[in-house]
């Protein structure tokens, strides 16, 4: 939900920072690789019951994954490797926090609690999955209650106010879910509808009909010589 209505707008904001960045020496695949650092030092914290501490390395993982697509795109350097990067530090991110979390509750809570990050990590990851495969498709499966942003702004909030920690995670749980559901229906929709002919088979089927209609007219004139 919130790249859908700011995502564009925060990049072009961001361009600048990126460019002195660049001008800087640091690079899109760097700031992706801090970021992931912070994650772990994050999960850390939070696993031996510094929330306080990991809400603040949290916000600190957000910065770098932030500013990496802004210092790709202002330097020129934005491939496809450094997406495949990005994407596969974000998941890897997400199961670091989320066990962290786990790891606290297991040793606060119990063994039961601990599922529930997991379970939070098992949507958000079938969420992550319908976005691949419908890009993969030619489909879009972008939007939705509870994307990757929403997820963080929730934990950190839980994180925060540490008694409020389990209803935000089921919150996350629930939204997530409905996130996922959103995504299945939205791209069941594209799939359904008729989709358009590629150019090159167009052609192709043009080409085949008007070979077909010049030899009718062959036929027709071949048959009223034969008449005559």
């Amino acid at each position: 939900m919130l790249d859908g209505r700011w995502k564009s707008d925060i990049e072009r904001r961001l361009r600048p920072v990126g460019r002195t960045l660049r001008r800087g020496g640091f690079t899109a695949d760097r700031l992706t690789l801090l970021g992931l650092v912070m994650a772990v030092a994050a999960a850390i914290a939070i696993g031996n019951g510094a929330l306080r501490a990991g809400f603040l390395l949290l916000v600190l993982t957000g910065i770098p994954d932030a500013l990496d697509g802004a210092v790709a795109k202002a330097s020129g350097t934005a491939t496809p490797r450094g997406a495949v990067f990005d994407s596969v530090a974000d998941r890897v991110s997400d199961a670091l926090l989320l066990g962290g979390v786990a790891w606290f509750l297991a040793s606060r809570e119990g063994g039961h609690a601990a599922l529930l990050p997991f379970a939070v990590l098992g949507a958000s990851a079938l969420i992550s999955y319908e976005r691949a495969k419908a890009e993969g498709l030619g489909f879009d499966a972008r939007g939705g209650l509870m994307e990757r942003a929403e997820r963080t702004v929730a934990l950190g909030f839980g994180l925060l106010f540490d008694s409020l920690l389990v209803p935000v995670l089921w919150l996350m749980l629930a939204l997530t879910l409905v996130t996922a559901v959103q995504r299945f229906v939205k791209v069941w929709r594209q799939a359904s509808a008729p989709r358009p002919e590629e150019p090159v088979l167009q052609w192709w089927r043009g080409r085949r009909v008007a070979r077909s209609t010049a030899s009718a007219l062959r036929q027709r004139r071949t048959s009223r010589i034969h008449r005559r």
